[in-house]
């Protein structure tokens, strides 16, 4: 059975449970959060002008605006403004951030099609669990060799909820997951740049499209996905079937939250840091971060020149954490930032080092001051509840968004996460 195939039966058959969904309307809020908050940066301003000059008819939903867009133009949109901060949920098992890749898509066609709140969950955790599994069938190579697993692998994803929520036949389903084979794109090169958000909108407004056109009745090459000139050959993929076939697990329960506005392989070094800053004593002369070689292509930028390059720096996020300057305000990652004197020598001062038998969820720090040395780890894989998790989410909204919004978020979120009034929250139109 093709990749597609497997894929395609997934979504027919596979019966969401309710752990999972409840994770799921945690990441929905995130989502929400994060794109409301990022809804003025540069790059959300640039992309909705996009959309708004396109015009067409409108049914979807698009942060920022009252004016229902076209599901695909809302969809590249929402993608990549919830994508704008880097602050939205990622999955280790493949490297990539699933929520901003598939809920754009899943919410335009909910809105669009009519769909109800529980089905609308139900799409968009099949289809950010397909995105996972896609990751895990390309593998690590596909990562290494440049591409952005949130915009190729996500495709998949974003196209799978689309097809669920239209409906699509097992058959149409297929066609639209070869089809988008020869959409899906994405480049690491574009980290630290506007074109790095405009990856999961990318990936989004791909899944869309590519779903619609299998409705009309489009056709696609039978295994676009792992033929001899296929997605996963031509793009480093090592083609491992195993996570593509139902075994009732859902890798989605293992997602990771964002509790620092920078890229996810910066954080277990920041936790680690806040645990130690108190203990710190005397002037800083060395430190040291020990972290998994994956990272050292994604977030090693030793002279950051922008805002958005801090994010992707493990010396300048070190030199943040350490001088009490939050890496959780939005703020913090200004162009001042990067080009502060103060922050840019301490930086010089830290290490990256690279360790092959360490987690890529995990971190060491050792700091050198002139009284002595502290050293501690931290591994962003260690298990949290759902209440705490919860209760971490609820304080991440309140903090972006005010306390009134975010409950009205949540509220929303938790009592039947109706489309129309999820796409409401994002126009602005309830009280946000």
């Amino acid at each position: 059975m093709t990749p597609a195939a497997q894929l395609a039966r997934f979504a027919q058959s596979a019966s969401p449970p309710e752990a999972s969904l409840q994770i799921m309307r945690l990441s929905l809020a995130d989502w929400v959060t994060v794109g409301r908050a990022g809804q003025s940066e540069p790059v959300a301003e640039i992309t909705r002008q996009l959309v708004l000059g396109e015009g067409g008819q409108g049914h979807a939903s698009l942060f920022g605006d009252p004016t229902p867009q076209p599901p695909r133009a809302a969809a590249l949109a929402n993608g990549t403004i919830s994508h704008a901060l880097d602050y939205d949920d990622t999955h280790f098992a493949h490297i990539g951030h699933p929520s901003v890749a598939v809920l754009p898509a899943a919410l335009a066609i909910a809105e669009t099609e009519g769909a109800s709140g529980s089905d609308f969950l139900a799409a968009a955790l099949i289809g950010v669990e397909a995105s996972i599994r896609v990751g895990l069938w390309l593998g690590r190579s596909h990562y290494q060799a440049g591409f952005h697993q949130t915009a190729t692998a996500g495709a998949f994803g974003a196209t799978l909820a689309a097809a669920k929520l239209m409906q699509l036949t097992e058959a149409q389903t297929e066609t639209a997951l070869n089809l988008v084979a020869t959409r899906a794109s994405g480049l690491k090169s574009q980290f630290g740049a506007m074109g790095k958000p405009y990856n999961a909108g990318i990936a989004a407004s791909n899944g869309v499209e590519c779903a619609q056109l299998a409705r009309l009745g489009i056709t696609a090459a039978p295994d676009g996905m792992a033929s001899a000139q296929g997605f996963g050959p031509t793009h480093h993929g090592i083609d491992d079937i195993a996570p593509l076939r139902p075994d009732g697990t859902w890798h989605f329960d293992q997602i990771s939250h964002k509790f620092h506005a920078c890229c996810h392989g910066t954080h277990a070094a920041l936790e680690a840091f806040a645990g130690i800053v108190p203990e710190l004593s005397g002037d800083i002369e060395q430190v040291q971060i020990t972290t998994h070689p994956r990272w050292l292509s994604v977030c090693d930028i030793k002279s950051p020149r922008s805002g958005l390059e801090v994010k992707f720096s493990y010396a300048h996020t070190a030199a943040m954490a350490l001088t009490g300057l939050s890496t959780a305000a939005l703020d913090s990652f200004s162009d001042e930032v990067a080009t502060d004197p103060r922050l840019q020598a301490l930086a010089k001062r830290v290490t990256v080092i690279a360790d092959e038998g360490m987690a890529e969820t995990a971190s060491t720090v050792r700091v050198h001051t002139t009284t002595g040395i502290v050293e501690t780890s931290h591994d962003l894989a260690t298990p949290i509840s759902l209440q705490d998790l919860t209760q971490k989410l609820v304080a991440k909204s309140e903090a972006l968004l005010g306390k009134q919004n975010a409950q009205e978020l949540w509220n929303t979120v938790n009592n039947g996460a109706e489309p129309a009034k999820i796409g409401a929250l994002l126009r602005g139109s309830a009280g946000m």
